[in-house]
């Protein structure tokens, strides 16, 4: 019993940076919220100019789906691995999610770029997994792109990771993967650019959040829960 009840409180100590997962009930309640709530009468409807040049394109369903498995394999891998890494992703996705959301919040946003699919002339896996896709996701709520921003801090997120240094051809593959899911948030019609240039704007103010000492203490923080591991 007492072996159970230290190995429980090993446990705990080990991964009590477990808490920081409490924020994503947090942000689904409040996107919810958004997404019930914003009406298409009473939103800003963005409007950029290369948006039109953009053709659309089906096949990047993949890498835009992909994101969802992508943020989610980089946050399990750091949270077993590393606790600094974790942390410091958690801060970079977290704090613009809810920059995100309170942009929403306060300038309620949408776009009117999705295509009529019947009318392309074509029908294929691809399409249909895009009209599903339409079909739960309304066009609100957009800037800044979530996915974009997210795609940028997971690839920060391996680039900084010294575990990972030696792994190029995974920081190539992580980079292409990122790539691929921005551009994909405009070749859907999901976004405008401009959604996307917010969010790289952005992810420079997230960057030195995340990754500067001097701004957050995620340093000292990590080696105190070490000793109190090792104790």
């Amino acid at each position: 019993m007492k072996n159970s009840l230290k190995g429980a409180r090993g446990l705990i100590r080990r991964y009590r940076h477990a808490w920081a997962l409490l924020y994503v009930p947090f942000y689904l309640l409040w996107f919810t919220h958004l997404e019930c709530t914003t009406s298409p009468n009473h939103m800003h409807i963005i409007n950029f100019l290369p948006d039109s040049k953009i053709p659309f394109c089906e096949y990047f369903i993949i890498p835009y789906f992909a994101w969802f498995a992508y943020i989610f394999a980089v946050g399990i891998y750091f949270f077993f691995t590393n606790r600094r890494d974790f942390y410091r992703y958690c801060i970079f996705l977290f704090t613009g999610m809810t920059i995100s959301l309170f942009v929403c919040q306060i300038w309620p946003n949408g776009i009117n770029l999705r295509p009529d699919l019947d009318a392309l002339g074509r029908d294929n896996i691809f399409i249909d997994m895009v009209r599903g896709l339409y079909a739960i996701d309304t066009p609100t709520n957009v800037c800044p792109s979530i996915h974009v921003l997210n795609s940028i801090g997971a690839t920060i997120a391996i680039g900084k990771s010294e575990a990972l240094a030696g792994k190029k051809w995974l920081r190539i593959l992580s980079a292409v993967l990122c790539v691929s899911i921005c551009a994909s948030t405009v070749l859907l019609k999901q976004h405008s650019c401009f959604d996307g240039i917010c969010s790289i704007v952005l992810s420079f103010g997230l960057y030195v959040l995340a990754y500067n000492p001097k701004f957050l203490k995620v340093e000292a923080d990590v080696r105190h829960e070490e000793l109190l591991l090792h104790a």
